[in-house]
């Protein structure tokens, strides 16, 4: 019963889903306010159902019930518990469940938070967020019932993917879910915006908060798929321009130029047009991905599903809203105010410049997933773009984005000063020369970009720091004044010199990985020693172990440094027998931001293993950097002016609002 309890309650939420999507728009157009405010609790009743549906999917993997197919596919009655928990999402159909629960999820958050909007707008945000969760449900319900039974009920089911067997996997979906689909929010207020044929300056400090969040969580569950695919796959790689990848990086960009383009118009009210352009794109890239990663069009670890008829089924929905909310946005765009003017060079311009060179890149991107996908469809030729051309054409896209990066803050709107924030950052240029004169004489010659690469990290990190000292006069008051201007500084400010920041930060570990990573593969016998880097890893021995779901074996290494030593690492190899699949659980050695890596191969005949061991200096940076990012989000999401938003109209204002 618990299987069709579950599929019954994601039939209500259908229901509930078309009725907000149709009465609330009615009563925006007639000013009824009864038939308006049904969308709130609609809203809030669709999240309970889907909620609902969701817990049942999750209690019938706790409970190993292999008589619903989802689990049969997906789960082992040995498997640990942690994992069949995360095995809900680790297969299409549960993970387009949970889909389709976070798009209930802001939508509910949005009814009961967003008591500050207009009415209509509100209605009509509703309505539109109810659009796209009407047509996946209609999805699941038609193509990936997560709750469809077996006839003859297996005794044990087939297992989960056994590299999604790992803990990064419990954070790592969720986080990327909260941040795709929560951009639906900015592309709902975007369609309701066009609806209306009104925008300004308070739309945009509407919907900022909620693309922020959205923000926060993609940059989140990015950064921690690249940290579980460098220690899980064994490939010792942290990032690989796998299709599926940039799927989740272009929302990320599209998302990035999406908030500095609604913080020109909330201040300007100006790029009106350009940002509810990028509120629809932003959503539309998530929704590529979606399509990408679920229509069998792609061959990739990351990839759940290859039945067409669901691809044909996505592509039927990304037709539909693409095309409508691209459709709309040509209608009614034209009679758009384009708001105030500005110079050049001012912070609008610098913000400008930013989009520039986001879009640019994000558009890079796109050409480069898709381009072989629409040649094979049109000629049936298979042609593989890989790192080579996105290193060529990404990077230098963001080689003057970062230079123009410390400069924005600093610039006077409307009306800039370019030298004057020029001469604001001497501090961090001359600590950029610095940088690369350091470098270049700690390498001795080299790379000539690797030590460029570094001073332009430290210009950015630097220039981030400069703004917070200027806004403080450091050093040119009293500590103890310098120190009260710090406390009243608002928390966007921090928020963006941390976001900022956070952007040199990992730039400095990309570098530092890529230039001076050391690498030693090999097949070792035990009592052997393997030098890396001035490490010394002698292979103690190879023992077999049993575990819940899997056999194992496990390699013993003693680490030492310069004859000193120093750790013990067990990397492993494991087997899974349900599956006939094997895996790599690499051994990890952290000094600092630097890591030693070791992971094992096949075994040979003659009692040796193959080993990879890296050492990977100030890797660890690479995945500080965004964290950086996200607690920069995170402060400024905790700015009393952005949490509260727009002033909440007046009783008798909205009344008569309402019954315009």
């Amino acid at each position: 019963m618990i299987a069709e309890a579950g599929h019954y309650a994601l039939v209500l939420a259908l229901a509930l889903a078309l009725i907000q999507s149709i009465v609330p728009i009615v009563g925006a157009r007639r000013g009824d306010v009864a038939l308006m405010e049904m969308a709130r609790s609609t809203a809030v009743a669709q999240l309970l159902f889907v909620g609902a549906s969701f817990v049942l999917l999750t209690a019938l993997h706790v409970n190993s019930d292999f008589s619903v197919t989802n689990v049969f596919e997906n789960s082992h009655s040995a498997k640990p518990l942690i994992y069949k928990i995360t095995g809900v999402w680790g297969n299409h159909e549960g993970s387009m469940l949970l889909w389709v629960a976070i798009l209930a999820l802001f939508g509910a958050l949005v009814a009961v938070f967003g008591s500050n909007l207009p009415l209509s707008l509100r209605a009509n945000v509703l309505a539109a967020q109810a659009w796209v969760a009407g047509a996946f449900y209609l999805f699941i319900l038609l193509t990936s019932n997560p709750f469809a039974r077996i006839a003859q009920p297996p005794i044990e089911g087939r297992d989960l993917n056994p590299i999604l067997q790992d803990i990064g996997l419990a954070v790592h979906p969720p986080m990327l879910y909260l941040g795709y689909v929560g951009f639906s929010i900015s592309f709902s207020f975007a369609v309701a915006a066009l609806i209306e044929g009104r925008i300004d300056a308070a739309w945009a400090r509407w919907v900022r908060p909620w693309t922020l969040v959205a923000w926060v969580f993609l940059t989140l569950g990015i950064a921690m798929g690249s940290y579980w695919a460098y220690y899980e796959l064994g490939w010792g790689g942290w990032w690989f321009w796998d299709p599926v990848e940039n799927a989740s990086l272009m929302p990320w960009l599209a998302g990035t130029a999406l908030l500095h383009s609604a913080l020109v118009m909330e201040k300007r009210n100006a790029l009106k047009v350009w940002t509810i352009l990028l509120s629809i794109l932003t959503f539309s890239l998530s929704l590529l991905g979606t399509f990408l990663v679920r229509s069998g069009v792609l061959t990739s670890v990351h990839a759940f599903a290859t039945d067409p008829a669901r691809g044909v089924f996505i592509l039927l929905i990304l037709c539909v809203f693409i095309g409508g909310s691209l459709s709309l946005f040509a209608v009614r765009a034209p009679q758009l105010k384009q708001g105030g003017l500005f110079a050049p060079i001012s912070r609008e311009g610098a913000l400008v410049l930013n989009n520039l060179f986001l879009t640019t890149a994000c558009a890079t991107v796109f050409v480069g997933t898709l381009y072989p996908l629409a040649l094979e469809v049109l000629t049936a030729e298979k042609i593989s773009v890989g790192a080579p051309f996105f290193n060529l054409t990404f990077g230098p896209l963001f080689v003057p984005l970062l230079i123009a990066v410390p400069f924005g803050p600093l610039l006077a709107w409307k009306r800039g000063d370019l030298l004057a924030a020029a001469q604001r950052l001497v501090a961090a240029g001359i600590a950029a020369l610095l940088a690369v004169a350091m470098v270049w004489a700690w390498m001795r010659g080299g790379p000539v970009l690797a030590p460029l690469a570094i001073g332009l990290a430290a210009f950015v990190t630097m220039g981030a720091l400069s703004d917070i000292a200027e806004r403080t006069a450091l050093f040119r008051v009293p500590p103890s004044v310098s120190l009260r201007r710090a406390r009243g500084l608002p928390r966007s400010a921090w928020g963006a010199a941390l976001a900022h920041a956070g952007l040199g930060v990992a730039l400095i570990g990309v570098v530092c990985e890529t230039t001076w990573n050391s690498e030693y593969i090999a097949t070792l016998k035990p009592d052997q020693v393997a030098r890396v880097a001035g490490y010394e890893l002698k292979l103690e021995g190879l023992t077999q172990r049993q575990g819940p779901n899997f056999r194992e074996t496990l390699a013993q290494f003693s680490v030492s440094l310069d004859g000193r030593p120093m750790a013990a690492m067990t990397p492993s190899k494991r087997s899974f027998t349900t599956r006939g699949m094997s895996t790599t659980e690499a051994a990890l050695l952290t000094r600092g931001a630097s890591q030693l890596y070791v992971s094992l191969g096949d075994a040979s005949s003659d009692g040796g293993i193959a080993v990879r061991i890296y050492y990977k200096p100030l890797v660890l940076l690479i995945w500080w950097g965004p964290v950086l990012m996200a607690l920069g989000g995170v402060l400024s999401l905790s700015d009393r002016r952005l949490r509260v938003g727009a002033p909440k109209p007046a009783r008798a204002a909205r009344s008569l609002q309402a019954a315009e």
